[in-house]
């Protein structure tokens, strides 16, 4: 592939809900633009985007596609963002390197919620967009019905460029309204074809439409339009790029991937409307060494710096990382300055990925994308860029894990295997973690949903040969004690030579810190020596309470007597007359077990308000408040134990229609209520 300049390069992410045909329309641009000689099918696995056996195995995209093809002397990057949303990661980072971005909505379905997932995205970032409704080919469907479900979604800024030509049988072809050219499918591909007169009834009111917007777009053209006098086809396509460019149009195109209908007019939209890396604006960072604001244009002549959007792990391979350069050049064997880590970065191999191709290249301009291999330091999110001009960018948002379970080797000694393992993975993907809770002696993985997890277990097995157990995580309880108690601990063992013996009378009561040790020992029946031993032997017994062996919080303890012995007494026999009265205080203070509670903030539609209520309520929580959150949405903010949140991010996403989302964090442990604490009790002694 030959070397493009800035102004002929386009970056254009496909989003949309899951199965609406984004990778088949990929295929339908390789095919278009002669890459390939089929178009590949999802279900047949033999698509060029989804070439990961993952993807192959599920029918379904999982990871982003770089997708690099020439059209009209320009070069399109084409990114295919997976549509399932415990993926949405994919879809973050792509859009962050991207100029603009095609809504592919599928027209049997008409807007779906991963249609107004992909809007808010990108109205999120105001970037341009078009639309294109994919299977115009398939029975029933009707283009007028979904044309107004997506005025009344999404506004006026909705415009047909394109209407169907089809017939009871099926799509047979479309009218280009702006450029009033038709395409008619012959069977094997588009072809141009007249305008018949009785079309004109249909497109007319369209056009002019279209027209006043072009209108709108420049105040000579606005006089122009009012004299009557018709727009050139110059004049067209400037107003309504303007239009595209500040989202006020969004042009809703139609067609037909599997059968490549519709694909030669879209790839046409893309280089007419979407913007090049010079349209966009400059980019915003700071220099890393005194924090002052840097901005960089999106221009070969300013100094190097790139945005690293991607990392591949593969154990044979190693890593690739996919970036954009935002400024100046990238060359092989450059050296590079990576302020996140403050290391140099030697350039290596350097290529252009379709699918999994590779295409090597030598050099690469300000607003391209390329992949690197085997860089030592840098990862997703990070900047790189001329050492003798630091610029540091802002980090790519990622949603944080809303689903945690635990993984267990099936084979024994491979804990280090996996631990080696989900490291590498998490560089892959950075929406999903890896916690060791150190109470509970779990290793937790933590994600966006069913989906996500299995997909990270089933990666494990292929990429680094280990095979897992998922289980849920221990919920790490904590014991203290309600009333108060004053006991005895003694400790006498007499077994010839050397005895033992060691006295103290200590009072418990609850406290508000975590532990609270007190001493009121008057004329020495404990000596000064041991009551260091006799606070030690306390603090041991609090990480194991007697009702279930949770470790204990909020108690304070005073030694107020005792007693001892000059020979036998040593600070070891203290110690355990502490642990006795430490046991025998606990039972009789009135133990109990807490539980921790999560802050939880819930971003709903309003429509489903009552039913979220409702189903906080039946997981013991609390509503603290409502407040609009934008957009018709709701926040609603409560309180609910850990143990019946673990599977709220499925639930959730099942209530809502995936319209919902939650962050969740641990704020403090309450008590357990008196009628559930001794099944907890019961089955934890049980797995014991």
């Amino acid at each position: 592939m030959k070397a493009y300049v800035s102004d002929k390069i386009r970056n254009v992410a496909l989003v949309g809900h899951g199965g609406c045909g984004k990778t088949i329309l990929t295929e339908a641009m390789l095919y278009t633009t002669k890459v390939t000689n089929r178009i590949g099918k999802t279900e047949d696995g033999n698509t060029v985007s989804d070439f990961d056996k993952q993807e192959i195995d599920r029918n379904l995209s999982i990871n982003t596609s770089l997708i690099p093809i020439e059209w009209n002397k320009d070069k399109y990057n084409i990114l295919d963002t997976p549509g399932y949303f415990d993926f949405v990661g994919e879809v973050n980072s792509a859009l962050r390197i991207s100029g603009g971005a095609i809504i592919v909505v599928d027209a049997t379905s008409g807007v779906e919620v991963g249609t107004e997932k992909a809007w808010e995205y990108t109205s999120k970032r105001k970037m341009p967009k078009l639309i294109f409704l994919n299977k115009m080919d398939k029975e029933n469907v009707n283009y007028d019905k979904t044309i107004n479900q997506l005025r009344e979604k999404f506004g006026k800024a909705i415009a047909p460029f394109a209407i169907p030509l089809g017939t009871d049988r099926g799509l047979r072809g479309l009218v280009n309204v702006v450029d009033l050219v038709a395409r008619e499918y012959n069977g094997k591909e588009c072809v141009d074809a007249p305008i018949k007169e009785e079309w004109m009834e249909r497109i007319q009111p369209i056009r002019d439409m279209l027209m006043e917007s072009v209108a709108e777009s420049d105040e000579v053209l606005m006089e122009k339009y009012f004299e009557g006098e018709p727009f050139t086809p110059e004049e067209i396509h400037v107003g309504l790029r303007k239009g595209v460019l500040d989202g006020s149009i969004v042009p809703v195109l139609v067609g037909s991937a599997v059968n490549n209908i519709g694909i030669h007019t879209l790839m046409n939209m893309i280089d007419t409307y979407m913007p090049t890396p010079k349209d966009l604006k400059p980019y915003h960072g700071i220099n890393p060494n005194d924090q002052s604001e840097v901005i960089r244009h999106i221009n070969t002549s300013e100094p190097f710096s790139a945005l690293v959007f991607k990392t591949i792990v593969d154990p044979y391979v190693g890593k690739i990382s996919l970036m954009k350069v935002i400024s100046g050049e990238l060359k092989g064997d450059m050296e590079v300055y990576n302020p996140e880590k403050d290391e140099i970065e030697k350039i290596g191999s350097m290529f252009l990925l379709r699918g999994k191709s590779q295409i090597q290249v030598d050099r690469v301009v300000a607003g391209d994308i390329v992949a690197v291999a085997k860089l030592q330091y840098a990862q997703t999110g990070d900047t790189l860029c001329d050492k003798n001009n630091p610029v540091q960018y802002g980090k790519i948002q990622f949603p944080q894990p809303t689903l945690f379970m635990a993984v267990e080797p099936k084979a024994k000694g491979d804990e280090e295997k996996i631990g080696t393992g989900l490291n590498r993975l998490t560089e892959e993907d950075p929406t999903f973690v890896v916690e060791r809770n150190k109470e509970t002696k779990q290793t937790l993985i933590g994600g966006q949903g069913d989906m996500h997890i299995d997909v990270i277990t089933s990666k494990l097995k292929n990429k680094f040969g280990v095979d897992v157990t998922l289980v849920d995580q221990i919920i790490p309880y904590r014991e203290t004690i309600k009333g108060k108690a004053d006991v005895q601990g003694k400790h006498k063992k007499q077994s010839g030579g050397h005895g033992q013996y060691g006295d103290v009378k200590i009072r418990f009561e609850p406290a508000q810190e975590e532990f609270i040790f007190e001493e009121e020992i008057f004329g020495g029946s404990v000596p000064k020596n041991y009551i260091p031993a006799v606070e030690k032997g306390l603090r041991e017994c609090l990480e194991c309470g007697v009702l279930a062996g949770f470790p204990v919080v909020n108690m304070k303890a005073i030694l107020y007597d005792g007693s001892y012995h000059d020979v036998d007494s040593s600070e070891m026999a203290f110690k355990i007359a502490a642990s006795l009265a430490f046991k025998k205080g606990m039972e009789e203070a009135s133990p109990i077990l807490l539980e921790p509670i999560m802050h939880v903030e819930i971003i709903i539609p309003e429509d489903y308000m009552g039913d979220i209520m409702g189903d906080m309520n039946k997981r013991r929580g609390r509503i603290l408040g409502m407040e609009p959150a934008g957009d018709g949405s709701q926040k609603v903010v409560a309180e609910a134990p850990q143990a019946e949140l673990f599977k709220y991010a499925t639930d959730l996403r099942s209530m809502t229609q995936a319209r919902g989302s939650f962050t969740m964090e641990f704020i403090r442990y309450d008590e357990v209520p008196a009628h559930l604490s001794p099944k907890i009790v019961e089955g934890v002694k049980a797995k014991k």
